[in-house]
């Protein structure tokens, strides 16, 4: 019986990877539990596990008393001498159960017990298993679909591939073999979830670090992933610490082949590999390949910037149906916003027009705002004649300080329509002088 007992826990140990600690304990229940089935559930029992002889002895204990108060945990020191001769009172007696005494009902419960708990610990095996391996690629095959959902065999367990997480133009055949991504493993009443995924940007990310000595190393480092599963990803790169590694050339190998590896095994999806620079600048405008940039205007506050290329570059920057652009815009995390040289500068025409015609509306308005009001006839009143006197010509006009309008001369025409300026008068006294004589009659 013994040499059974351990065939079978070592075939369950090996097969259902069920640690040998986690068996002896399901077994230990489940003779407990039958042996209460015997002697009533009231009665502690003991199961001890014998690891040299692989066998399970079953005890039923009870307290040594003198009076018996609880007949089903206690025993009188005359009774408990029977089996063991020095027992006192107070001591705890051990008596061992034969296995003959437990029924056919016992045997069904400890068998229910022990295949619960085998159960029980192959789920949590697996759970375990699997959870270590969370965000890692894993090989497995295709099972089945059930609905739009793939089952996919990992070996000890099946994973769930979600239509969400599958590439749109891939097709799954049934045993085709694959590398998958566990995205999450997680305990239900069933026993543990696990869901896989071969749409996710990690799945690249992981592919590069199998396939790139660099990166699995640390001299290489993927700083950002941005995926359109089935279409076109960008990855960006750098090396740490050591400049004479060259980053894009390290993942990408020796005539593409390593790079090839990868666009095999994600079905064509093209990749672009983007040097990662910390000059902003420079790394849009490496996020944008191969599209030719000429000037960016980054907008800090929004955390956006607007791009500038020539017009047959247009098209080429914004990708197909926006692709590059977007991809670009996850990959950096900048809000883009591409336009050609054209309508940048008709946009920033039409941005100064709006901003000057701002201007003129406001000057207006401040003037008023300041109340600047002309001085009362009150005021002016109080002027006296020595302070217009004062006053500096520019401020007041002196004609007007003396009262005094001039007028201006009275011109004549002579005879072909000439002006003739008026001859200057002399001012005569009433009667002639001493020394002027008067015509005579």
């Amino acid at each position: 019986m013994s040499n059974e007992l351990a065939l079978v826990m070592s075939q369950l140990e090996h097969t259902k990877r069920i640690d040998k600690k986690k068996l002896v304990e399901a077994i230990q229940a489940a003779l407990a539990s039958a042996a209460k089935k015997v002697y009533g559930a009231d009665q502690e029992v003991d199961v001890e596990f014998d690891d040299v002889n692989f066998e399970f002895k079953a005890f039923y204990l009870k307290e040594v008393v003198n009076e018996v108060e609880t007949p089903a945990t206690q025993v009188t020191v005359t009774e408990a001498r029977k089996i063991k001769a020095d027992v006192q009172a107070g001591d705890v007696l051990k008596v061992r159960i034969p296995a003959e005494q437990f029924g056919r009902i016992a045997a069904q419960t400890a068998k229910q017990v022990i295949v619960q708990r085998v159960q029980d610990a192959e789920r949590q095996s697996v759970y375990d298993q699997f959870k270590e391996k969370e965000g890692e690629i894993i090989t497995g095959s295709v099972l089945r679909y059930e609905g739009r959902n793939v089952i996919v065999s990992l070996g000890d367990a099946e994973a769930l591939m979600p239509a969400k997480e599958q590439v749109p133009r891939e097709r799954y055949a049934t045993g085709e073999r694959m590398k998958f991504l566990v995205l999450e493993v997680r305990k239900t009443l069933k026993g543990p979830s696990i869901i896989v995924s071969r749409a996710h940007p990690s799945l690249v990310r992981k592919l590069f670090e199998l396939e790139v000595p660099e990166i699995y190393e640390g001299h290489v480092k993927m700083e950002s992933v941005a995926r359109e599963a089935g279409a076109r990803t960008k990855i960006s790169v750098r090396s740490m610490g050591d400049d004479r590694i060259d980053a894009v050339g390290a993942c990408v190998g020796v005539k593409g082949i390593r790079v090839q590896n990868i666009v095999d095994e994600i079905r064509g999806e093209k990749v672009d590999i983007v040097r990662w620079d910390e000059e902003p600048h420079n790394y849009l405008s490496n996020s944008l390949s191969p599209a030719k940039i000429s000037r960016i205007v980054f907008h800090p506050e929004t955390a956006s910037a607007e791009v500038i290329v020539p017009t047959d570059q247009l098209s080429l920057a914004i990708g197909k149906k926006g692709q590059n652009a977007r991809l670009a815009a996850r990959l950096t995390g900048i809000k883009i916003d591409i336009k050609n040289e054209e309508q940048y500068a008709l946009e920033e025409r039409a941005r100064m027009d709006a901003h000057f015609q701002e201007i003129s509306t406001e000057a207006p308005q401040e003037l008023a705002e300041a109340k600047i009001e002309a001085p009362s006839a009150e005021a002016a009143s109080h002027v006296t004649e020595q302070d217009r006197m004062d006053a500096p010509p520019d401020e007041i006009d002196e004609g007007a300080v003396k009262g005094e309008v001039p007028q201006a001369p009275e011109l004549n025409k002579d005879g072909e329509g000439s002006m003739i300026p008026p001859s200057p008068t002399i001012a005569t006294e009433t009667g002639p002088g001493p020394h002027e004589e008067s015509e005579p009659q």
